[in-house]
């Protein structure tokens, strides 16, 4: 059986949650159990939904179509729900069945500690993004992560510069529309790393790109894991050109989906 074959006779089994799961570690990259059970199998008894979590995860993986990674986040009391889970090339080729020319798709590779850290907290604020959605039924979110969120600019002599944020966030509420870019900062960067980031940011909003297409260019939020971290990257901050502090603010990581979904009294984009 060929590849492409394959792909199309598992997309036939699965069911619209088993592709939406496939579809968010495909934007995600990464993802542990108990993230896909909040995200996914979010209604009914609650036993009855991590059931349903690790048999969807557990048939995933034995039609090859995600990888189990050698990690458990929580330790052994985290169970199954601490498992860290990846798309396979399989997994890919899955998603792109009906596409007329899907690309070539990656090897399974399991990740380095770091970067699985950083992915595993990008898609922590999803969820937790997801689970403000429900509890306020009048709000709206989307979310969508790199490279998705990526946006390509004319720099000073023409050639083409990419910002490369690790979110891009829309909440509509109560009549408004709150943007913002993140960064999930997990303390690795040095500040001059932290610094030329800002720049490019700078150089964004001072192309009038984004605020073209929008109308109102987002805030910048850096989420951090520390307060010694957010004193650190605010410094940076304050040195730069006056007129762009207001483009950004930082706060901790458990205070993130507040400050991304506050109205304009409390938390405000920059224009």
């Amino acid at each position: 059986m060929s590849g492409r074959g394959r792909a199309g006779r598992l997309a036939a089994r699965l069911s619209d949650r088993d592709l939406a799961i496939l579809r968010d570690l495909r934007e995600l990259r990464l993802m542990t159990g108990g993230q896909v059970l909040r995200q996914h199998f979010p209604d009914g008894h609650a036993e009855t939904q991590s059931r349903k979590a690790r048999a969807a995860l557990a048939r995933f993986h034995r039609l090859g179509l995600v990888i189990r990674l050698r990690r458990r986040i929580g330790g052994v009391r985290a169970g199954s729900q601490g498992y860290v889970y990846g798309l396979t090339g399989l997994g890919l080729a899955v998603l792109d069945v009906g596409n007329p020319a899907p690309p070539r798709h990656r090897r399974d590779v399991e990740t380095k500690p770091a970067f699985a850290n950083h992915a595993l907290a990008v898609a922590e604020l999803r969820v937790q993004l997801t689970e403000f959605g429900r509890q306020h039924s009048t709000a709206t979110v989307d979310f969508a992560a790199e490279p998705l969120c990526w946006r390509r600019f004319p720099g000073p002599g023409g050639e083409v510069i990419t910002l490369k944020p690790d979110a891009f966030v829309q909440v509509d509420r109560d009549g408004y529309e709150l943007t913002s870019f993140v960064e999930v900062d997990m303390a690795t960067e040095s500040l001059p790393t932290i610094r030329r980031k800002l720049d490019v940011y700078v150089a964004y909003w001072r192309s009038g790109t984004e605020q073209a297409a929008r109308g109102v260019f987002p805030r910048t939020w850096w989420s951090v894991p520390t307060t010694a971290r957010a004193e650190a990257i605010q410094h940076v901050i304050r040195r730069l050109p006056a007129e762009a502090h207001y483009l950004f603010a930082v706060c901790l990581a458990d205070e993130a989906v507040t400050r991304l979904t506050a109205l304009p009294n409390d938390e405000g984009g920059a224009r």
